[in-house]
């Protein structure tokens, strides 16, 4: 069984059917869950975090709401990395201006083969702020 020490619980019956949310869906939960937690989860290999291609050849940073759900991309190619949080200071002060500098675009909650939704730093910066002050 995995454990995370700082974040929420999921079962499994609650992390299968997350994932089926359409995109828009799992873009409102993240947004949720990163305003309550303040932690956004990407995956971790001992080269450094992991970067995907977007469908429109952008580099790509994913990102989830829980471990669990970065966990489930371990696989295949990516079966050495693990779950790596990053608290919400963090992400609004340095990771942000970072990721914008280095043309990075995230990809927000993807699951399966789908690559969730593909955004700039600034515009999630954008909406989690919003949903913060929600």
């Amino acid at each position: 069984m995995r454990c995370y020490l700082m974040t929420y619980k999921l079962n499994d019956k609650q992390l299968e059917s997350i994932q089926k949310l359409p995109d828009h869906e799992r873009f409102d939960y993240f947004l949720k869950k990163v305003a309550n937690w303040e932690e956004i989860w990407s995956l971790h290999s001992p080269e450094g975090w992991v970067e995907l291609s977007s469908t429109d050849g952008e580099e790509c940073l994913p990102i989830w709401p829980h471990p669990d759900f970065a966990a489930a991309w371990a696989v295949g190619d990516w079966s050495d990395c693990k779950p790596k949080a990053i608290t919400l200071d963090a992400w609004l002060e340095r990771w942000i201006p970072g990721l914008e500098k280095d043309n990075t675009v995230l990809a927000v909650f993807p699951v399966d083969e789908e690559e969730g939704i593909v955004m700039t730093p600034a515009e999630l910066a954008e909406a989690i702020l919003a949903e913060l002050e929600s």
